[in-house]
């Protein structure tokens, strides 16, 4: 039995461990597919658009509540006024992490 990326937690990274690889990328963009991978593969993001702003900050402060609860932190752009952008990256390792997919995971189910 697979366990989905939303229902792990995740692991505090401090570096010294390697970026994902493009397989194991691959395999974990599988349960975010409407999450688009960097060109370089060390970054995942997905613009979301609202109908206000006061709907687009809503969803910033929950993302802001799970960045929270997983010590993994996004870049998040609102723009436009109703637009969002989030994008995620293990800085600490210059690449991506199984962290950023969970993250992405759980923020697909606000």
């Amino acid at each position: 039995m697979t366990i989905h990326l939303s229902d792990k937690k995740c692991v505090a990274c401090e570096g010294g461990v390697p970026p994902l690889t493009s397989e194991q990328i691959r395999v974990y963009s599988s349960q975010v597919k409407d999450w688009k991978i960097a060109e370089n593969k060390k970054s995942i993001s997905k613009e979301f658009l609202f109908k206000n702003f006061k709907e687009a900050l809503a969803f910033v402060n929950a993302v802001g509540k799970i960045a929270e609860e997983e010590g993994h932190h996004p870049d998040i752009n609102l723009h436009g006024y109703k637009n969002v952008l989030i994008t995620l990256s293990t800085h600490a390792i210059g690449g991506l992490s199984e962290n950023d997919f969970i993250v992405a995971a759980k923020i697909h189910l606000i």
